[in-house]
């Protein structure tokens, strides 16, 4: 076996640097002194948490979405002195064009890890630069389908998401040719086994209680409702060219096993490891070689049980709108992201019920495929950057119309 001294050192930019991934991923990088230097960070805010990474890391370039230069330059400096290293002054960059700014400096490696459309520039510009491209950030995949792998050269995207990641490490046992179908593994998030009707009550402090990994709001809700579960599925086709008829969903609430590729003799392989990111997420910085010691295995001296249950579409039909939307192509993955994005947010804002996120959504899906026949087709196209961010930007907007009109999910049903 060749040892794991043998991974040539790599440069890093991280972009969502103090989300889950972000902190992780710093973790692993610190537990890996002199295989990886960081020449950028990016977030959204947090400024406390970005300055102190900044100066551990010594990273030469910093960028924050929220933040004036003086209030990012000043939390460095006091944090920068305190370490001792009063010297310490990186180049700054502010306001919505830091993440794409950091993703193009040129890095080995650039994990984005950002949550939402917001990384499609930044997947972009790292492909642009030539940097392989640690995915995370599935939404920009998904949204920008044909343009984001137009831009990749083969294996230039290294998925971090912990299914997609199984799947690659599962594909090493086999040809493409040979793969009959994809499995993608589900927890059911916290309101496996629940029907429709109980699910009407649920509340968002109920919906964030995950009960395997400790995400953000927009993730941990895209959980509950499995929509999560359908972008993967758009994913896993883009990233994996299988189509969505060999890429099916199962539910197996302990997390263990991440995903499977079943091949065509009839063999069934299976990545399997503790329900946490670290291994997807070294994977994506190390990608193809593995780390040391990265996290704990199975301990198969456990006595322990598995379970798998089918998907409930009836409950859930998030899965299923999504294999509609990625079937149609275009711009529809989009419009069910940036929808979702949005009734998310009514969500938490105590405007809409649980059940009403995908039922907006899908209503929006459908005024899509009237505005594509209609007079705005031409400007809602996805072959242009341009024309992704418009359909976004048109989802969005009437999303928040259905929203502000009342609409729950009786209502929106009862309109179709």
């Amino acid at each position: 076996m060749t040892p794991a001294t043998s991974i040539a050192h790599r440069t890093v930019s991280i972009l969502g640097s103090t989300g889950s991934i972000g902190t992780q991923a710093l973790d692993v990088i610190a537990r890996n002194p002199g295989r990886f230097t960081i020449l950028a960070l990016s977030a959204g805010g947090n400024l406390d948490l970005l300055a102190r990474q900044a100066v551990q890391f010594q990273v030469p370039l910093v960028a924050a979405a929220r933040s004036t230069s003086a209030d990012l330059r000043e939390a460095i400096a006091a944090y920068a002195g305190e370490a001792g290293h009063p010297a310490y002054a990186p180049e700054i960059v502010v306001g919505d064009e830091g993440a794409t700014t950091a993703a193009a400096c040129g890095s080995d490696v650039v994990l984005n890890g950002v949550t939402g459309a917001i990384g499609l520039l930044p997947t972009l510009a790292a492909l642009e630069a030539g940097s392989v491209l640690a995915l995370a950030n599935k939404e920009s995949l998904i949204i920008g389908g044909p343009l984001v792998k137009a831009a990749a050269r083969p294996d230039q995207i290294v998925p971090v998401d912990s299914e997609h990641s199984a799947i690659a490490q599962s594909l090493r046992g086999g040809r493409r040719d040979e793969v009959r179908r994809l499995v993608v593994t589900a927890s059911g998030g916290p309101f496996r086994g629940m029907s429709r009707d109980e699910l009407a009550s649920v509340t968002p402090e109920q919906a964030l209680a995950h009960p395997n990994y400790a995400m953000g709001k927009v993730i941990t809700t895209n959980s509950a409702t499995l929509v999560n579960k359908g972008l993967e599925v758009i994913e896993a086709h883009l990233l994996f060219d299988v189509p969505f008829a060999a890429i099916d969903v199962v539910v197996h609430p302990q997390q263990w096993i991440h995903s499977m590729v079943e091949f065509r003799d009839g063999s069934t392989i299976a990545q399997m490891g503790p329900p946490r990111m670290l291994v997807p997420i070294a994977l994506g910085l190390s990608w193809p070689d593995r780390l040391d010691d990265v996290d704990v295995p199975c301990d198969w001296t456990q006595t322990q049980s598995w379970d798998f249950q089918p998907l409930d579409d009836d409950a859930f039909p998030a899965v299923r709108l999504a294999r509609q939307v990625g079937e149609a192509g275009g711009t529809f993955p989009a419009v069910y992201n940036a929808a979702n994005e949005v009734g998310v947010e009514a969500f938490h804002g105590g405007r809409i019920g649980f059940l009403d996120i995908v039922d907006t959504v899908e209503q929006v899906v459908d005024d899509h495929a009237d505005a594509l026949a209609g007079d705005r087709g031409s400007e809602l196209d996805a072959s242009s950057v341009e024309g992704v961010l418009r359909a976004d930007a048109w989802a969005r907007r009437r999303a928040h119309e259905l929203v502000e009109a009342g609409r729950g999910a009786a209502s929106v049903k009862g309109s179709r």
